[in-house]
């Protein structure tokens, strides 16, 4: 398939797959693109602030280098949904940040990586249930009390829970609350072969800011260079 052979292109020998999600808007494309990132992210929960309709996500992307990963971000979708808004836009991957079982993982129109929610009492079991099923594994961040949130939280968790997990797993994205200031600090505790960021690099909800999006995929190169897989 077209669009696994391509997520293998983009981690080979070691690549960090840097991914800015939330993308609104031509300029912020171009901004992104142009900083380095190798994926963005288009957003359809009907919920977020970063919510784009498929016709709008289908213009930006149609002017998209072929190398950038275009991944559409889905929370408890129909299947019909989604394999409408994939072909529509173009979508190389699906990103699931719902409460999605394993099963429901068979028949999706494109690859899907899912996003696991992780916080106090986080097992890595919990996420291995994917295994096999999805393309690769998000970590992503539960805030204590909550639910709800399937992202977008801003918050960081506590890295060590993840240690090791991108070893089992043949693609682990690590998203939750990264920026400019600890992008690299995550990068070397988890090792991860993705890193998603989307409030971290915002001015205002669903509009980027170029200062924060250069500086943050700086910082991964930075520390991808450090890194020793």
């Amino acid at each position: 398939m077209r669009e696994t052979k391509r997520l293998a292109e983009a981690t080979r020998d070691g690549r960090l797959v840097v991914k800015i999600c939330g993308i609104t808007s031509p300029a912020d494309a171009r901004v992104a693109v142009e900083a380095g990132a190798d994926a963005l992210g288009f957003v359809f929960w009907f919920m977020s602030p970063r919510k784009v309709d498929p016709v709008r996500a289908a213009a930006i992307a149609r002017d998209l280098p072929e190398s950038v990963l275009r991944v559409g971000v889905f929370v408890d979708a129909p299947l019909d949904e989604m394999k409408a808004v994939a072909d529509a836009v173009g979508l190389d991957l699906l990103q699931l940040h719902g409460d999605e079982p394993p099963e429901a993982l068979g028949g999706l129109p494109r690859p899907a990586l899912k996003a696991v929610r992780v916080g106090k009492g986080f097992a890595q079991e919990e996420a291995m249930r994917y295994a096999g099923r999805a393309a690769g594994l998000v970590v992503d961040t539960r805030l204590p009390g909550e639910t709800q949130m399937p992202g977008g939280t801003g918050v960081p968790f506590d890295w060590s829970l993840v240690k090791g997990l991108a070893d089992r797993v043949p693609f682990l994205m690590l998203a939750g609350g990264l920026g400019p200031s600890n992008v690299a600090e995550a990068i070397r505790a988890v090792r991860p072969h993705a890193v998603d960021v989307s409030s971290g690099v915002e001015g205002l909800p669903g509009r980027k800011d170029p200062a924060k999006v250069r500086a943050f995929v700086e910082a991964a190169r930075c520390a991808e260079k450090e890194a020793v897989r």
